[in-house]
């Protein structure tokens, strides 16, 4: 990669880090524009787009890295994580998959996965996708905090049960 094209993207992460994300798009589609097939340029086009809730453009971008680089687990997981945002959990869930069959070792894609698994209602599944994050990264704080909430949300529901059940 080129000084100029590093310089631009040192640019466009200052910008986003500012907040400034419409600004740092402009540098983005200025490496984009020099090297179309810049993974790295997609995939933070996208971010940035998804930063701007902007998810159906941000998905756009991630497929356009796929396309290019069909094993990048990053786009994979910011693609699922867009779709989750739109609330397609199923797709979403599926992007996590896909992203796993890559890197077993990506704490992010099983925190995500619990995220979505547990927007459906599988609170299980869900809470075994936060402990396998943390089996990854133990300080993780999305899986540590989600998985809390589904300890929490199966300890309710044990005893509604019970409840129920005395009645």
């Amino acid at each position: 990669m080129n000084k100029d094209i590093v310089s631009l993207f040192q640019h466009a992460y200052d910008l986003c880090e500012d907040g400034d994300y419409r600004q740092a798009l402009r540098y983005y589609g200025e490496i984009l524009k020099h090297e179309p097939k810049n993974v790295k340029a997609l995939i933070d086009t996208g971010v940035t787009y998804q930063n701007l809730e902007n998810l159906k453009k941000s998905i756009e971008f991630y497929e356009k890295a796929l396309n290019l680089d069909s094993k990048n687990t990053d786009a994979m997981v910011n693609k699922g994580s867009a779709l989750h945002t739109l609330g397609f959990f199923p797709d979403a869930i599926l992007c996590y998959d896909e992203a796993l069959k890559i890197d077993k070792q990506c704490a992010m894609a099983y925190a995500y996965k619990g995220l979505s698994l547990g927007e459906i209602g599988d609170i299980n599944a869900a809470l075994d996708n936060f402990k396998k994050a943390l089996l990854i990264d133990k300080d993780y704080d999305v899986a540590k905090i989600s998985k809390e909430v589904a300890q929490d949300l199966l300890k309710a529901i044990r005893n509604e049960k019970m409840k129920a059940k005395k009645l």
